[in-house]
């Protein structure tokens, strides 16, 4: 059984970088992707990024191009997130799917999710 467990979430100023971890565990699947999506109180889930197993690319939601960038070594998937605005405020999903590409957009629904670390930027 696929289990994701994130940490790195918390408090930061605006303009200011955290980085989150993911360690992934019990995936027998390949290829597959991972990404991250994230939720603020009464917004709609958002796609954030996401990679690809099959040949590494990965995708960014505009709103995050260019500030957030996505990577994996073994089990760990990380997302670096420099410059952040007070809108990236929300709860930040890492998630794993048994399919070989993300698509053009960061996808929004995943096989399997970890249970989010809370994200804050605030003055």
């Amino acid at each position: 059984q696929v289990q994701l467990v994130e940490s790195g979430g918390g408090l930061v100023q605006p303009g200011g970088s955290l980085r989150l971890s993911c360690v992934a565990s019990g995936f027998t699947f390949d290829p597959y992707i991972v990404g991250w999506y994230r939720q603020a109180p009464g917004k709609e889930r958002e796609g954030v990024s996401c990679l690809s197993r099959s040949d590494g690319s990965s995708v960014y939601d505009d709103s995050v191009k260019g500030r957030f960038t996505i990577s994996k070594d073994k089990n760990t998937m990380y997302l670096q997130m420099n410059n952040l605005k007070i809108e990236d405020t929300a709860v930040y999903y890492c998630a794993w799917d048994r399919v070989p590409w993300c698509g053009r957009v960061p996808p929004t629904e995943y096989e399997h999710w970890g249970q989010g670390t809370q994200v804050t930027v605030s003055p």
